[in-house]
């Protein structure tokens, strides 16, 4: 049996705050009192118990001496470990066992759950260390917040902005109930109406604009997808042929008619605004949403009916030419400023009605009469040289790199120059037309149209124009029957649009890919269309505007193009 230890003994033994002498005495008695004996079945301080008898004896003798020896080795160990730490603690101030006693609590009785309790932190360390690198750094980064010292409530009602009161804020109510909006939702909305004039997020925006290394690697594992073959692309993102899936929208000038012929409808090469200007003497800009395109702006030129208005290539500007004056107006878009350019220095043209603006924005090209074509810097405005042609000029053209210029003759020839010498670099005969009308190039670099007097359209190679003498046109398109007076490829290059202003519904779109017209448009039947003198594709062909003589200037949504 196990020997037990009378409780007031040990009651005193674990006392940490009993004094020095009684610890001692405490100590003297047990050492003079007298163990029981373990055989007898003694106790403390208790009569003996009856002996067993032999045949118990010798049946439990064995089984229970191991344990008996076990207990009182670990009793003995339990007994030098307390007497080490009393005699320990005697030498220690009262604050200093205070101390331990609030670190480690009360386990003076029991020092194996001291030891569990301090192995717990180590355990915890471990399974920290699993973590990854990431919820490292989030739980490194992690602060503890702090309470506030005090709560204002008008804080939390949210300010409203009054959005009647204020003709900017009007324009952007969606509906008569929103006369009221919380400075959140105005700040949403002036963000989604500035995406809407920039046509999207602008680059100088993006969170993402500068180059990290992880770009680097995935342009490595681009050039590894070029390097090697297969089937990478299960269907194809080009044009189908045959019907072109579009949708009639608002008119882009809607929210300022007016019935005088609209000369030129032009999309802004960065924002989604479109720009229609007519022989009213306005020049108009507009939103453009195909649902109500509200209207930005207005510029009014007294006795000025514009012959022609043009974006300048980084859209900052806007040039227009009247149809008997030779002044030149330039509209600063950022500035806000009309400047008349009333006399070009080394240009003695009387009238200057047609021009074209080279897609670097670095030139400016005017048509001159008696076959001259004059290249001005479009920064200065001043002359550079000038080239002559045979005949009179139709029309000209800058190819797609700015380098060389297209002039159609009235003779039916088309005279190719270079920009830098303003030299003739090729001249060639457009194949069956009397005299020419109109010539665009596609944006890239591959097409040349000529429109003739007879309705018929020839589509070249570029490089064929510029290399053989009698170049032979890869189609030639006859579905008008009357003089064409615009043409214009889409920035894709798989759409080149057509028309004649001297017959109503005459205006087809042509599938490059395929030479083919699309048989849905347009739509005879309603004969909405009328006489076409200006057409103009989107940035990224999502619109297809056209300009009439009842000043309308009609847009059409193309569904295969998602972006403006």
């Amino acid at each position: 049996m196990r020997s037990e230890i009378p409780r007031e003994g040990l009651r005193l033994f674990s006392n940490p705050k009993m004094p020095p002498e009684r610890r001692r005495r405490v100590r003297q008695d047990r050492k003079t009192q007298v163990r029981p004996d373990r055989r007898a079945g003694a106790r403390w301080g208790g009569p003996p118990r009856k002996a067993a008898s032999s045949y118990q004896q010798k049946s439990l003798a064995w089984p229970r001496a191991a344990p008996a020896a076990i207990s009182v080795e670990a009793e003995e160990e339990n007994r030098l470990r307390l007497r080490n730490r009393l005699m320990l603690e005697e030498d220690k101030p009262a604050a200093e066992r205070c101390l331990e006693e609030l670190v480690f609590g009360d386990v003076e009785d029991d020092e194996d759950a001291l030891l569990r309790r301090l192995r717990v932190p180590l355990v915890q360390v471990q399974e920290d260390s699993d973590d990854s690198e990431v919820e490292k750094e989030a739980k490194d980064n992690f602060l503890p917040q702090k309470k506030p010292v005090w709560l204002d409530e008008e804080d939390e009602d949210e300010e409203m902005v009054d959005m009647m009161n204020n003709r900017f804020r009007k324009d952007m109510m969606k509906n008569a109930s929103e006369n009221q909006l919380s400075k959140d939702e105005l700040q949403k909305r002036l963000k989604e109406e500035f995406q809407h004039a920039m046509g999207g997020v602008p680059a100088w925006a993006e969170a993402n604009k500068w180059k990290t290394p992880s770009d680097d690697e995935s342009e490595e594992e681009e050039d590894d997808l070029l390097q090697r073959t297969g089937n990478f692309i299960s269907t194809s993102t080009s044009l189908p042929k045959g019907i072109l899936k579009m949708k009639n929208c608002q008119h882009a000038n809607a929210e300022r008619p007016t019935t005088a012929r609209i000369s030129s409808v032009q999309f802004h090469p960065c924002a989604q605004v479109v720009m229609v200007a007519g022989l009213d003497n306005a020049v108009s800009l507009f939103q453009v949403d195909g649902k109500t395109n509200p209207k930005i702006q207005s510029i009014y030129l007294e006795k000025f009916p514009i012959f022609k208005a043009c974006f300048s290539a980084n859209g900052e500007e806007v040039l227009a030419t009247s149809t008997h004056s030779k002044i030149l107006y330039v509209y600063d878009m950022l500035a806000g400023k009309l400047i008349p350019v009333h006399q070009v220095r080394g240009l003695k043209e009387k009238i200057v009605r047609s021009f074209e603006v080279s897609p670097d924005g670095s030139f400016l090209l005017i048509n001159g009469v008696a076959g001259y074509l004059h290249l001005l810097s479009m920064k200065t405005k001043e002359l550079i040289g000038s080239m002559k042609i045979n005949g009179r000029i139709a029309a000209s053209t800058f190819s797609s790199d700015s380098k060389k210029v297209y002039a159609s003759s009235g003779d039916g020839e088309v005279y190719v120059w270079d920009v830098n010498s303003r030299k003739c670099l090729n001249r060639f005969v457009d194949e069956g037309s009397l005299y020419g009308l109109s010539i665009a190039t596609s944006r890239n670099g591959q097409y040349v149209a000529c429109g003739s007097n007879c309705g018929v359209v020839n589509i070249y190679n570029q490089d064929s124009c510029l290399q053989e003498t009698n170049p032979k046109p890869i189609k030639a398109i006859m579905n008008l029957v009357t003089g064409v007076t615009s043409l214009t490829f889409n920035p894709t290059t798989e759409i080149l649009a057509i028309a004649s202003a001297n017959m109503k519904e005459a205006v087809r779109l042509v599938h490059l890919p395929s030479f083919t017209v699309f048989s849905n448009f347009p739509v005879v039947k309603k004969k909405n269309i009328s006489l076409i003198h200006t057409m103009d594709f989107s940035p990224r062909s999502g619109y297809f505007a056209l300009g009439n003589e009842k000043g309308k200037a009609l847009m059409y949504r193309l569904h295969h193009y998602s972006d403006f």
